[in-house]
């Protein structure tokens, strides 16, 4: 399991200003990167290598 307790959150630029569908990024940590639910930040996180995020965040743009 991945030590997300030196996690710093960002909002993601593609979440809505409305507060509602809102996606926060964790890319701080060393060999991973964090994504989770800003509605539900004690809830599920996914965890990505920096290079899986790469190609997803690159195909999202594309």
């Amino acid at each position: 399991m991945v030590d997300l307790s030196n996690a710093h959150w960002r909002k993601s630029t593609r979440s809505g200003s409305n507060g509602g569908e809102c996606v926060e990024v964790a890319d701080n940590l060393p060999g991973v990167v964090a994504v989770r639910d800003s509605k539900n930040p004690d809830g599920p996180v996914l965890t990505f290598s920096p290079a899986a995020w790469t190609v997803f965040t690159s195909a999202m743009h594309g």
